[in-house]
């Protein structure tokens, strides 16, 4: 039987990436955002791949519209199998820049989104005592950086609210899992619409990855749900111990660098912002799943392939050991023989 998943925030980037690798399974994709445009052109993608697509236009910052969407989901398709929470929005300025009502739409769908998927797929999947939840996080939820304290401040948040939910499903010894792909920076349409008052156009914090790179993370962490968490990319994994070993370097640096680090040379973008409605709505257009540094992104990521596959990693490094144990055995046993 195939697969039946929730993706939100799925007309563009990360989202959209994953549900094609969904739909390349043949899976039953619901396919969540509040753009009607980049919703259609997914929805014939999935079709195309090989998968069976539900457009729902809808807002995950509202609960009721988050409910009505699943109800509509295992209507068409059956049981949700897994629900992918990746919706959000930002305000790219200096936290004293940033009006309250912007504040508080960007922790409505980057935090309370994630709290608002997460509730209505526990509420089916609790009772069959079955299903996966996968949270799209960023290493921005472990290590802040200027100029993005309200999605810094949500992806925190998701990381607490996730952790404490993942405990209490053990306690449960609950058949639902819960888990986390923490993602690098990554070349989605984000850096076009997000309502931004930087002096010149922002971009995601080098080195870059494509969003496919993202979707096979979480798709890997869909397939493997016990893990607590996995880092997408060696820059995630590096800024995260970085954080944990050296933070009040980390800051100084960051204060040098992180403000000219997510501005390119070029002008401030002069097109509609999504925060309160979508780019991308019908009077608008579809903006795919890259954004605008498809030639300064990586297309794959060694740390990410190396994590899917551990075993065969740990066996590799083992028998790299034992083989450098060896040489040295043999270049200490033919200096000894030298100078007998």
């Amino acid at each position: 039987m195939p697969q039946n998943i929730v993706v939100t925030g799925a007309s563009a980037g990360i989202g959209r990436a994953t549900a094609r690798l969904f739909a390349r399974r043949g899976a039953n994709i619901t396919l969540v955002a509040r753009g009607r445009e980049g919703l259609d052109a997914a929805a014939d993608e999935v079709e195309e791949l090989g998968g069976r697509p539900l457009v729902q236009v809808a807002d995950t910052a509202d609960p009721q519209q988050v409910e009505d969407l699943a109800d509509m989901a295992e209507q068409t398709f059956g049981p949700i199998d897994v629900w992918v929470n990746c919706a959000f929005t930002s305000v790219f300025a200096p936290f004293d820049e940033i009006p309250p009502e912007e504040y508080k739409r960007v922790t409505e769908v980057t935090y309370l989104g994630f709290v608002n998927g997460t509730r209505t797929a526990l509420r089916r999947m609790l009772p069959r005592d079955h299903g996966t939840i996968v949270q799209v996080g960023s290493a921005l939820g472990e290590r802040a950086i200027p100029l993005q304290s309200a999605y810094c401040g949500a992806k925190h948040a998701v990381n607490g609210f996730t952790s404490s939910l993942r405990v209490e499903l053990l306690h449960r010894h609950s058949g639902v899992h819960i888990t986390i792909a923490q993602m690098p920076a990554v070349n989605t349409p984000q850096f076009s619409w997000v309502r931004s008052r930087l002096p010149r156009h922002p971009q995601p914090v080098p080195p870059i990855y494509q969003p496919e790179v993202a979707a096979r993370g979480v798709l890997h962490a869909a397939d493997h749900p016990k893990r607590k968490q996995y880092y997408i990319g060696a820059p995630t994994l590096a800024t995260i111990w970085a954080n944990r070993l050296a933070p009040a370097l980390l800051d100084r640096y960051l204060a040098r660098t992180g403000f000219d680090a997510q501005q390119t040379d070029k002008p401030a973008p002069q097109g509609p912002d999504n925060l309160f409605s979508p780019a991308d709505a019908p009077s608008g257009r579809d903006y795919g799943a890259h954004g605008e540094f498809d030639d300064a992104s990586h297309n794959h990521s060694w740390q990410a392939a190396l994590a899917r596959h551990p075993t065969m990693t740990a066996a590799a490094v083992g028998a790299g050991l034992v083989a450098a144990a060896a040489g040295a055995r043999r270049g200490i046993s033919g200096g000894a023989r030298g100078g007998s």
